[in-house]
């Protein structure tokens, strides 16, 4: 299915997404990925979201990207004995592991592994930063702390600790379960919550063995600090910014955002802005002003993809939140601007054939009357890289591998056309022509640019670039063998 963008747009599944006919709505409207969120829904739920995808993709024959987003180790606090309390600015309260239910001084914090890092002065986020506590004195057992911010805590609440990095690992015994669960489904990109190392990911991917990408969420102090080397160790990135903002000052975000897209662009891995983009969608079938413009500024800055969150999965207008990001994103990329803007923060390191092959596309397509780039791709990383130079014209990705044309349904830009394994170049140059006129980006009297690799099949042999004209007659007239 033609997209005539090349952001794309991620939906989240649930229940108000939870039918064959809404997925297919979402799918039409523009969502090229669906996420199955892995803290809501059992695994029953899962497949079922799962084979309507799958049957989606299939009737419309239109490759779908799914993502599984684990939901990593939660901290909690323990339950209180009247529900929940109040607590007063400048107040005593400690955190401990007796299990005791708590009261207005104390409640019971059942994770040792916190009390085993903390030190005075570090400071504790509850329920989404809505309470501060300040750590005066601590233990092993327990933590004194000073109210710097109160409000009402109630049971099971979530705990933030942004100033130090927690001997947790990022999979816990449910992770570990939906992990397996999920591969075997078969989804195409896995979501790590709560990274803080690149040891994180690389257990991560010795558990998947090669059934699914590994996608990063960059929402910890710790993975901001040690982001270049948890790029290196993963397939994409996820700048969640929901955490990232409880964990540090607001105003920190966009700069790191922005950053962070910068480098995934860089390194030619596909990168997720993600969280609240539409909000106000979730109860109004129109968005805010502000919310508006949050998504293009991701689109500006050259975002592989943005995403709806609840908006999609529980919200009353979940068709429109997609169709919303669908206009703007189509606003945005005719602006002038974009172009000026993408192309003055283009920069990539280019060491190999395959680097200087897609730049050279890129170039050529730009000064000339080219009409789309054909890029054959097994592994999909001649298609990341051309998406990577963020060129002025389509992307049309040739591949053999059902997998691969999922995977890259999450790339900048590129539009996956399912093709035979194939043994001449003249064949790969046919069947470029064919999808480019199929797909509505050529006419017989246009000519595109073909990348392939010789020997075919083979990923990483990317080492040829052809100028070619459309029409199938000339195509064999300049090879007749």
């Amino acid at each position: 299915m033609r997209r005539h963008r090349n952001v794309k747009i991620v939906a989240t599944l649930g229940p108000a997404s939870d039918s064959y006919d809404m997925i297919r709505a979402l799918h039409e409207a523009g969502a090229d990925v669906f996420r199955l969120n892995m803290s809501h829904g059992s695994h029953d739920e899962i497949r079922e979201r799962h084979a309507m995808i799958r049957q989606v993709e299939r009737d419309l024959d239109s490759p779908i990207a799914i993502l599984a987003d684990l939901q990593g180790p939660k901290l909690r606090v323990g339950e209180f004995e009247k529900g929940e309390e109040e607590l007063e600015e400048g107040a005593a309260f400690r955190l401990d592991l007796d299990p005791t239910p708590g009261d207005s001084t104390r409640v019971c914090l059942p994770h040792p592994e916190i009390f085993a890092v903390l030190e005075p002065g570090a400071e504790l986020l509850v329920n989404d930063g809505k309470i501060r506590l300040a750590v005066q004195e601590c233990s092993a057992e327990h933590a004194d702390c000073v109210v710097k911010v109160g409000g009402t805590i109630s049971n099971r609440k979530g705990v933030n600790v942004p100033d130090v990095v927690l001997p947790l690992a990022a999979l816990s015994e449910k992770d570990r379960a939906d992990l397996e669960f999920v591969c075997q489904l078969g989804v195409d990109w896995l979501a790590l919550s709560f990274v803080q190392r690149p040891e994180d990911v690389h257990e991560a991917r010795d558990l998947t063995q090669g059934r699914a990408a590994i996608l990063s969420k960059i929402e910890k102090p710790a993975a901001v600090k040690a982001f270049d080397e948890i790029l290196a160790a993963s397939d994409g990135i996820m700048v969640a910014r929901g955490d990232l903002g409880v964990e540090l000052p607001v105003q920190n975000v966009p700069p790191i955002q922005k950053r962070l897209v910068r480098k995934c662009r860089a390194a030619a891995k596909p990168v997720i802005v993600a969280t609240q983009m539409l909000e106000s969608m979730i109860e109004s079938p129109v968005p805010t002003r502000a919310e508006v413009s949050d998504v293009a500024t991701a689109i500006y800055e050259g975002a592989d993809a943005i995403m709806l969150s609840a908006e999609s999965a529980a919200g009353e207008y979940p068709v429109e939140a997609v169709t919303t990001m669908d206009n703007v994103a189509i606003e945005v990329e005719s602006d002038p601007t974009y172009v000026e803007v993408i192309e003055a923060s283009r920069r990539a390191d280019r060491h190999s054939i395959a680097d200087g092959i897609v730049a050279a596309a890129r170039e050529i397509a730009e000064t000339t009357e080219i009409r789309a780039i054909c890029c054959y791709t097994e592994s999909g990383t001649t298609a990341a890289l051309t998406a990577r130079e963020r060129p002025r014209v389509p992307i049309i990705g040739m591949t053999s591998v059902r997998g691969t044309a999922r995977r890259l349904a999450l790339t900048w830009g590129v539009n996956c056309v399912m093709t035979g394994e194939l043994s001449r170049f003249k064949m790969a140059v046919v069947n470029a022509a064919r999808a480019a006129r199929a797909q509505g980006y050529a006419s017989a009297e246009d000519q595109i640019l073909v990348i392939a690799g010789v020997p075919f099949n083979v990923p990483g042999t990317t080492n040829i670039l052809r100028v070619a004209p459309c029409a199938e007659h000339l195509i064999f007239a300049a090879d007749p063998e």
